[in-house]
């Protein structure tokens, strides 16, 4: 009933930039919090920002002070600014969505299928 589509990955230098895009789109009546995951090759899926409607944004360790969530509550979309960005953070990032439905205010869960960024020289 919701889909959440990312966009923004791509090949970047180290030190480089990017900006990342997710939008949730379906039978949404509101989006409680939104986030940001990652997986790289062999390792877990990790957190790495989350934002609630009320409440704290809250960073990776790993990401606190080069990354940056937000969002645009009236299209339903989140964003992900990466800056001075480091091969390790070479990885498929996932935009995960959660809320409730408008037609039976039931609660979903969604996932994007995963946009890949590669810090390289």
């Amino acid at each position: 009933q919701v889909e959440v589509v990312e966009s923004g990955g791509g090949l970047v230098q180290p030190g480089g930039s990017l900006r990342l895009s997710c939008t949730a789109s379906g039978s949404i009546f509101s989006i409680y919090v939104m986030s940001w995951y990652r997986q790289a090759p062999g390792k877990q899926r990790e957190l790495v920002a989350t934002m609630p409607n009320r409440g704290s944004t809250n960073y990776a360790d790993s990401v606190k002070g080069r990354f940056t969530i937000s969002r645009d509550n009236a299209k339903n979309s989140a964003y992900l600014q990466m800056t001075s960005l480091k091969p390790e953070d070479t990885a498929v990032y996932y935009c995960n969505a959660r809320g409730v439905v408008i037609t039976t205010t039931s609660p979903f869960n969604s996932w994007g299928e995963g946009t890949q960024v590669t810090v390289s020289s």
